[in-house]
């Protein structure tokens, strides 16, 4: 769990562009509420990554307004009613545009880390062995 100091989480909030599509991912999979988003985020990051209700209901209405969620009022447990999210086709697309694009960026950045290790490692590895 991750409690922002030392935990190797890279910051405690995520950026809204990747968190979008992490939304969409998880609605992809199953339409849900609200709360239920928040907690699959947090357990999805391993607790690194915590939204703030309001954060992620202003997230939702915005994503709504591009039409790439839709929601409709369902009554849950104890008959409370709560709004339950779920993708659109546009969203749909949406999604499979950004994972394309965060696949070739992968590409790039596996290409970046072979470089690093290649040219900054090995020479690292060099100067021990002269010390």
């Amino acid at each position: 769990m991750c409690n922002g100091r030392g935990c190797g989480c890279w910051h405690e909030y995520p950026e809204r562009g990747w968190i979008q599509f992490l939304i969409m991912r998880i609605l992809y999979e199953k339409p849900m509420h609200g709360y239920q988003l928040l907690e699959e985020i947090e357990s999805r990051s391993e607790g690194c990554h915590k939204l703030e209700p309001g954060s992620i209901y202003t997230l939702l209405r915005r994503m709504e307004e591009r039409g790439l969620l839709e929601s409709k009022w369902e009554r849950g447990e104890g008959g409370l009613e709560r709004r339950v999210y779920k993708l659109t086709s546009k969203g749909v697309e949406a999604l499979k545009m950004g994972l394309t694009s965060i696949v070739k960026r992968k590409r790039l950045f596996e290409d970046l880390i072979n470089f690093y290790y290649e040219n900054f490692e090995k020479q690292k590895e060099g100067e021990k062995g002269n010390v």
